[in-house]
């Protein structure tokens, strides 16, 4: 073991989650005079924000998640754990992990995510599954991919036909506008490989209860994203709600349609931090943290990322969920530590620096709200596509997947197509596991996930 991270003498830094959030933090501590212990239930980091082109079979999940090891070989006061939080004692200053290991902190950094929020409809999990994880996205793939592979051998059924070839999308946020625009354009190009079952065949509905897609943009990019998909042949109902979701069909407003697909992207819950913590909390389980992040009461304990409710002075609500936020808030924390062990002043509020936002609705086609600049089309696309790019994590990633863009750009060809690992029981049915669910470049919580066919971006 590296001498400076045997070395007990200097504060213990303890940081659950090895997503934007946890590991912003540890690299923040590179240089200081402290021991790191990173408890992370994946042996991963995953980049979330394009997990829907490994369901769309756009990219492979290797070109968005990179070793947690990797990234820290380097650093010599950072230690890694694969292995997941299940207890918190603020009095002795301890946790617990579910290997029965137990660490003793100086500081505590909760950074362990969110997951889906089915708004109290749990049941429909099992029929509309989220986009979390790395198995989340594999488990889509195969659902997508074997919709088309059943619509083709269904030559006498119509009906049976059209519900394998017809998507839902439930939630106009960006994650849903992105997965949308991301089958259609698979529908597309996959079509010519099939017999009897054509482009227009295919028939992906965006589902969003408000009154506008993307309402976190303006009403003129909000409406250029819905011109977009519908001429993508998305078909875009605002002012709908989904009533029942069940094994093979879903109801909207009233009405039933037949559908074998069905992917939720409507809402997100916390991680039960706020509940180890015996902390307050908003209505998604966000645990509600001082101006420099700390638990109330706790000024050893910090909680960012999604898990966190920060609303900085001035802004009217807290922070979204969203990389940037993660990545600020780690770095935020790491110095405020490192000041602190060293005696310095620490810095005593979190400001977040609001870059912007964007979303990609498909090919030659995005938008994004830079504050100052606001584009949409090629541009907005193009934008899009630096940003991501610059955000995975290690370099190979980033040539690997500006290659595959470039390659899918001039070809209109997606990725690999494998449906793997359904065993027997595909014969005629469903295959489907029973899993716990969680986020990728989190740790320490399980929430729960019902059957799903097959089993990840």
């Amino acid at each position: 073991m590296p001498a400076d991270v045997a070395n007990t003498s200097r504060p213990h830094v303890v940081i659950v989650g090895g997503g934007f959030a946890g590991l912003s933090t540890a690299r923040a501590l590179a240089g200081a005079p402290v021991r790191i212990t990173l408890i992370e239930r994946h042996n991963y980091h995953l980049f979330q924000p394009l997990l829907y082109q490994v369901a769309t079979s756009a990219l492979t999940p290797a070109e968005i998640a990179s070793p947690v090891r990797g990234i820290l070989r380097d650093q010599k006061n950072a230690t890694v754990y694969m292995d997941t939080l299940t207890d918190i004692d603020k009095t002795t200053r301890h946790i617990r992990t579910e290997s029965g290991r137990d660490f003793a902190y100086d500081y505590l950094i909760l950074a362990t995510g969110a997951r889906h929020s089915y708004f109290g409809n749990e049941q429909w999990a099992a029929h509309a599954p989220g986009l979390k994880t790395l198995d989340d996205a594999m488990e889509l793939r195969q659902r997508i991919l074997i919709a088309f592979e059943r619509a083709e051998m269904e030559t006498a059924d119509r009906e049976r036909r059209r519900a394998n070839l017809t998507f839902v999308i439930v939630g106009g946020g960006p994650t849903g506008v992105e997965m949308a625009g991301a089958i259609a354009e698979l529908a597309h190009s996959i079509a010519h490989d099939f017999r009897n079952v054509s482009t227009r065949c295919a028939h992906v509905i965006l589902v969003e209860a408000g009154d506008r897609v993307l309402p976190q943009f303006l009403p003129a990019l909000s409406q250029r994203a819905k011109r977009d998909l519908e001429r993508m042949d998305v078909d875009v109902r605002v002012r709908t709600r989904v009533e029942q979701i069940g094994e093979g069909y879903v109801v909207l407003n009233g009405g039933r349609l037949a559908t074998e697909t069905v992917i939720w992207a409507a809402g997100v819950q916390a991680s039960p931090a706020g509940q180890w913590l015996k902390a307050p909390t908003d209505r998604s389980g966000r645990v509600i943290v001082n101006a420099d992040l700390s638990v109330p009461g706790h000024n050893d304990i910090f909680v960012i990322g999604d898990t966190a409710a920060c609303t900085p002075a001035g802004a009217a609500k807290p922070l979204p969920g969203l990389a940037p936020v993660a990545k600020q808030q780690g770095e935020f924390v790491g110095r405020l530590i490192a000041a602190r062990v060293r005696g310095r002043r620490a810095p005593d509020a979190f400001r977040y620096r609001d870059f912007g936002t964007m979303a990609t609705i498909g090919r030659n086609s995005g938008i994004a709200d830079l504050r100052k600049l606001r584009v949409s089309g090629l541009l907005g696309w193009l934008l899009w596509g630096a940003v991501h790019i610059y955000f995975l994590i290690d370099f190979r990633s980033r040539i690997m997947v500006a290659m595959n863009w470039l390659w899918a750009y001039l070809t209109y060809q997606r990725g690999s197509r494998l449906i793997t690992g359904l065993g027997q029981s595909t014969q005629g049915g469903h295959d489907g596991s029973e899993s716990q669910d969680g986020e990728s470049g989190t740790a320490g919580w399980r929430g729960a996930r019902g059957l799903r066919l097959g089993s990840a971006g």
